[in-house]
């Protein structure tokens, strides 16, 4: 087996899912559907293929797409040029729900930082002396 070859094979079973789901399946539970990533076992016999939804229910659209998932593992066999198709299994990719929830956290820990300082003048800045140690600057001029 080539280096590399395992992960060209998934980037273009991406590929070609994020095109197949979107024409050829028709299940109203799957919504708007981006395929992340896929993930081939070195035998090329499973993919993990992460997905993010918009607009359904992730349980919804998984289970549309594991209804689905037979459909297109032909779908692909027509399109791949490999010996052996794998098996798909989707994942629900909550990456980009951890993204939002980190980002909603540090603004509410800024908000909350700026009203406990309360909007001092120079309080939060710090000044390195002559000698590496940091101090702070408030009541310099």
């Amino acid at each position: 087996m080539k280096p590399g070859r395992g992960l060209r094979i998934a980037e273009q079973i991406q590929r070609d899912l994020a095109e197949l789901i979107r024409r050829e399946v028709r299940d109203p539970r799957v919504g708007l559907v981006t395929i992340s990533g896929v993930e081939v076992t070195p035998d090329y016999a499973h993919a993990k293929v992460y997905f993010t939804v918009i607009g359904a229910d992730a349980a919804q659209a998984l289970a549309g797409l594991n209804a689905a998932a037979g459909h297109l593992h032909n779908l692909l066999f027509r399109r791949l040029q490999i010996h052996t198709v794998p098996r798909l299994s989707f994942v629900h990719d909550r990456s980009v729900e951890r993204g939002f929830e980190i980002d909603r956290l540090i603004e509410r820990a800024v908000g909350a930082r700026s009203g406990v300082d309360g909007g001092a003048e120079g309080g939060g800045e710090v000044d390195a002396a002559p000698d590496g140690v940091a101090t702070p600057s408030a009541g310099r001029d």
